[in-house]
């Protein structure tokens, strides 16, 4: 066995989750772009009203220039309303982006989970799937919604007000661009550790979810076998573990923000001092020093921000790995391509020497043969757990043989198309199951 200081360690991030990332922000890059333009208008427009008391203070107040009071007034006026505009545009764009991303992956989920092999549907709850297809796929809208261009606004506006603060005192910036450092790597390894607990929510949920499926689902049987109690138990451990998961992420999402408070205090505390001692030994003017103060506010709001859509993100890239997980099973028909395409089903059905297993090494049929003619019918007679409906399974081509040969109509049933072969039948289960629909449907 490995030693576990030598066992490669996972990846934080699947290659094929950073693949789907990838996929969905270029094909929704168009939005994007533009949801980008209209945020860093907006931020720079921003940018506006934290300047102005510079020049009240300096100019207005302190060398008596009344006149720049309605210059200054307009100014911050049409900077809001550029906000304004560009936050609305901004939120539509970006929310009609996300939305559509969403409703586009659940859909192509859904088409590939329906894909997938009966026996990978035998093992699997209902509601895992669910999960998958409706709420894991709820998480990318931070990566194609506001989510990514707010983490990259806030970046660039970040950058943009540390510009400013070098030109207004250099020394005090370059010792709080030290403790933003730090800042960034305490967030570094947060998000690392919260990663695997969002990832696990997911999996949590999706069992509970299944089985309180199964349980609704069953409810005769539940209640004819008086199991009410021991379901609620099975729910309770399930509901109690994602209440600790849940708790467990809760906490390290408040800690990082108690985090980015501490690092944003320092900041405060930095600039009392450094900045204080600079408006008096002449270094700085008042105005500059409250100017200072509102920008440290500006490099500080993307911090949060950080903390806050960083989780989010990594909670959309947990999602975006357990749908590969679903991507990479192999489907029934993926070897579709090779096989003989079925025009006409006459009937004719032999089985060579058929063996079957659920379960390695577990046999249900073995050798069977016999012939199904065409035009005939052909009733199998056995007790419960016989095989009769691993049968009908195989002919129906939900299952392959361990070994043996199918025929239809002459031809091996493993080289023909499922679509075109399955088009052809009409069956009747013994397990009734109407859809919640019209006929039409």
């Amino acid at each position: 066995m490995a030693d576990a200081a030598t066992r490669p360690s996972k990846p934080a991030i699947s290659p094929g989750a950073w693949q789907e990332a990838r996929g969905l922000i270029y094909a929704h890059r168009k939005r994007l772009s533009l949801g980008l333009v209209l945020l860093l208008v907006n931020r720079i427009a921003g940018f506006v009203l934290p300047a102005s008391p510079k020049w009240v203070i300096d100019r207005v107040i302190g060398q008596h220039h009344p006149e720049l009071l309605l210059p200054l007034a307009l100014a911050a006026g049409a900077a809001t309303l550029v906000q304004a505009v560009t936050g609305f545009g901004l939120s539509q764009i970006l929310g009609v982006a996300a939305q559509r991303a969403i409703t586009d992956m659940r859909r192509t989920v859904q088409a590939y989970v329906l894909r997938l092999p009966i026996s990978y549907f035998d093992s699997t709850k209902s509601g895992i799937l669910i999960s998958r297809i409706m709420t894991d796929a709820e998480g990318i809208r931070n990566l194609v919604g506001t989510g990514l261009v707010q983490l990259i606004g806030g970046l660039l506006t970040g950058a943009a007000a540390l510009v400013v603060l070098f030109v207004l005192n250099w020394r005090l910036t370059a010792i709080a661009i030290l403790v933003l450092g730090c800042f960034g790597g305490g967030m570094a390894f947060a998000f690392t550790k919260l990663r695997p607990l969002f990832r696990e929510r997911g999996k949590i949920n999706a069992e509970v979810t299944g089985r309180l499926g199964e349980t609704l689902g069953g409810i005769r049987i539940v209640k004819a076998y008086h199991a009410e109690r021991s379901e609620r138990l099975v729910f309770t451990r399930g509901a109690n573990t994602l209440f600790r998961n849940i708790a467990a992420t809760m906490t390290g999402i408040s800690g990082v923000g108690s985090f980015a408070t501490i690092i944003i205090g320092a900041i405060g505390i930095l600039m009392i001092l450094e900045g204080g001692h600079a408006v008096l030994t002449g270094v700085m003017t008042l105005g500059d020093l409250f100017m200072y103060a509102i920008f440290v506010g500006l490099v500080a709001l993307p911090l949060i921000n950080i903390a806050s859509i960083g989780t989010q993100i990594t909670e959309a890239f947990a999602g975006l790995d357990r749908i590969q997980e679903i991507r990479k099973l192999v489907t029934e028909d993926s070897d579709d391509g090779a096989r003989a395409e079925v025009d006409e089903v006459r009937g004719d059905v032999v089985f060579e020497d058929v063996s079957f297993e659920y379960v390695p090494e577990k046999e249900v049929l073995k050798h069977v043969s016999f012939r199904a003619a065409p035009g005939s019918t052909t009733a199998l007679v056995g007790s419960s757990g016989a095989g009769k409906s691993t049968l009908i399974s195989l002919v129906l081509a939900f299952s392959r043989p361990k070994s043996g040969r199918i025929r239809v109509d002459g031809r091996d049933l493993a080289a023909l198309r499922l679509a075109g072969y399955r088009r052809q039948l009409g069956v009747v289960l013994q397990d009734n199951f109407l859809f919640d629909g019209t006929i039409a449907e």
